[in-house]
């Protein structure tokens, strides 16, 4: 899960607290403690103890992933579709037409 990793070290940093300290009051480890404040990442169970530890909301502590918006094709994409399916269609009329030579020869 995504975390905000600054905001968990503010938290810890306000209360002057070591990484130690913290990783023994959520009863995780200090390596965990330490993927969290560099990397951002954790798991539900360490997002819910750190919650618990700092009193505050799980999600002020969550990154809410925004899902990428691609953009529609524009003109120019269609038109190249277009031209795609056109050669596609003729490409396939030859060869089945070449097979279809063979085949009667």
């Amino acid at each position: 899960m995504d975390i905000n990793a600054p905001a968990v070290k503010q938290q810890r940093t306000q209360r002057a607290w070591t990484q130690q300290h913290l990783a023994d009051a959520c009863g995780v480890s200090l390596r965990t403690i330490q993927r969290v404040e560099r990397y951002g990442t954790a798991s539900h169970e360490t997002v819910m103890s750190l919650a618990a530890v700092f009193e505050i909301e799980q999600k002020s502590l969550v990154v809410e992933v925004q899902p990428e918006i691609i953009a529609p094709p524009g003109p120019a994409t269609y038109s190249r579709l277009v031209w795609l399916l056109v050669l596609s269609a003729v490409l396939g009329g030859m060869v089945g037409g070449l097979g279809m030579y063979l085949l009667m020869s």
